[in-house]
């Protein structure tokens, strides 16, 4: 299940960054608003998803209270998935040998 929540996390920074870096710069550099719309609706599910998966994947699996806000934050900031996948990948691996952390 962590392993779901991961590309989710992946799908939800791509989306970020395809707003950030595609969208917006056309809608104010190139006065073309044709893809905030699209990539802003997908990037408000990937971001709900996100969420909702963060809340059903992750209680019970070792995770403390900076880990929970940790990935939490991570879906406010550009990069954030990103920066934070090594970390939920860590956890996952450590699940798999059963043996969780908590940071």
């Amino acid at each position: 299940m962590l392993r779901i929540f991961r590309y989710i996390a992946l799908v939800e920074g791509i989306t970020t960054l395809a707003l950030f870096l595609i969208a917006i710069p056309l809608k104010y550099g190139f006065d073309n608003p044709a893809l905030i719309r699209p990539v802003g609706m997908t990037h408000g599910i990937a971001f709900l998803l996100y969420i909702g998966a963060m809340l059903f994947v992750l209680p019970g699996k070792g995770f403390g209270v900076l880990g929970w806000l940790r990935t939490a934050l991570a879906a406010f900031f550009p990069f954030g998935t990103f920066l934070n996948d090594p970390y939920l990948k860590r956890q996952e691996a450590a699940l798999t040998q059963g043996r969780a952390r908590s940071v």
